[in-house]
């Protein structure tokens, strides 16, 4: 997902948004992946100079290692600024397809070199 959001470089914010969104909904469940999702989120708010987003990323970047601690982790939360950081979340349909189409293609087997 972070690779789709990197690639994405000329595509709209809100694009590149749901990239990095879909990329924190697959990664919530491993910290180290939960973590860069939120970083990834930071650099691209500051990037945007969104101040409002850059902090609320801040305080979540704090909140990661917490939750994982405490087993506390909102299912399906998008990790952006503007909604509850504690909120569980059903994916909306763009981002399901978004992260169907990634998945399918982490899970497609490596080509054979015969012929």
């Amino acid at each position: 997902m972070l690779h789709g959001f990197a690639s994405a470089s000329e595509a709209p914010p809100a694009m590149r948004w749901q990239w990095l969104e879909a990329a924190h909904v697959l990664g919530q469940n491993s910290l180290h992946l939960h973590w860069r999702s939120h970083l990834a989120m930071l650099r691209y708010a500051w990037a945007l100079r969104d101040l409002r987003e850059c902090l609320g990323q801040l305080l979540r970047l704090a909140l990661v290692p917490l939750g994982h601690l405490l087993a506390r982790l909102p299912a399906g939360n998008t990790g952006r600024a503007h909604v509850n950081a504690f909120k569980p979340m059903a994916p909306a349909d763009e981002m399901a397809a978004l992260i169907d189409l990634a998945l399918s293609g982490a899970l497609r087997p490596p080509p054979t070199g015969g012929a």
